[in-house]
């Protein structure tokens, strides 16, 4: 499964302006490209909401050969509820954690050259303390699952991901695709996994024509599609087909068809002016300001 990659996890935002500061001046990520949306997507990107949305994709690098952040943004939510789903994306940046030092961002040395922040809704990054590399600094993406050897199986029997390392006493296994490739950390809580409605999605490329052997196989083992394959537009850009499933804890998984997306997934070298104009033209706290009332909470 060496075609395949991992691409992004997409995080729900409720406060743009202030999600923009940490990715860009916190994490000394680039925006790469943003894009606005005038109803929910087919394959509920945004989450299960209909109306006006926006999507930014944040990185150290182009999309083709660094694991980026989608960040969604819902004109009418406010915030997102925390699950236990989520447990951290870890990248390696002295550079970040002089950065949160010097703009008074919390942060908390949870190890020897580790430290713990938090995007704006919570979610948590582990920040090592070391030079950046020449390569993607994203590391990992640790999520929580119920039952590790029954995730195991799902990941590597009917996904194609290889076991790179295990740890039975801290129930923990990373995965991947590949070795030079942004892991999958999978750690046993010991309990029920939930989602509440901050849940993300993690994303993963791989050649078009396996699209319909995953849906096929999700389909003979009994495991959840929760969008069977679709074509995506995105105005002006490349039309994609996705499959999402979600895993046996419920975690939302997209596949897409590489082909397009390298194109769709282009840098913008105007992504930075496209979400500053954005953040600038929304009206929406000042509208439910003048009206005494709070933007939803979900």
């Amino acid at each position: 499964m060496a075609l395949r990659r991992a691409l992004h996890f997409v995080f729900k935002v409720g406060d743009r302006t202030r999600t923009a500061t940490f990715y860009r001046d916190v994490l000394g990520m680039k925006i790469l490209r943003h894009e606005e949306f005038e109803e929910g997507c087919k394959a509920t990107c945004n989450g299960p909401y209909d109306g006006k949305w926006s999507k930014t994709m944040v990185g150290f690098g182009p999309e083709d050969d660094h694991f980026v952040a989608e960040l969604t943004y819902n004109y009418g939510v406010g915030e997102y509820r925390l699950g236990n789903d989520f447990l951290g994306l870890t990248l390696q940046s002295s550079q970040a954690v002089s950065n949160a030092k010097r703009l008074n961002w919390p942060l908390t040395q949870v190890g020897d050259s580790l430290y713990m922040t938090e995007a704006p809704g919570g979610y948590r990054f582990f920040l090592i303390d070391k030079e950046q590399p020449n390569c993607d600094p994203v590391q990992k993406v640790s999520l929580a699952v119920s039952d590790l050897q029954r995730s195991i199986h799902y990941w590597s029997a009917l996904l194609g991901m290889k076991v790179i390392e295990k740890n039975e006493d801290k129930k923990i296994a990373l995965m991947g695709f590949s070795d030079n490739q942004c892991k999958l950390e999978l750690q046993d809580i010991g309990g029920d996994v939930e989602h509440a409605t901050a849940f993300g999605r993690i994303a993963f490329a791989c050649p078009r024509d396996q699209l319909p052997d995953i849906e096929a196989i999700m389909k003979k083992e009994k495991h959840k599609i929760l969008t069977p394959l679709v074509s995506l537009d995105t105005p002006g850009k490349a039309t994609v087909e996705v499959v999402i499933l979600a895993d046996p804890d419920g975690h939302e998984i997209c596949f897409v068809g590489d082909e397009a997306f390298r194109q769709l997934s282009a840098m913008d070298p105007k992504g930075n002016e496209l979400l500053d104009k954005a953040m600038a033209a929304d009206k929406s706290d000042e509208w439910f300001a003048k009206r005494n009332k709070q933007k939803a909470s979900a």
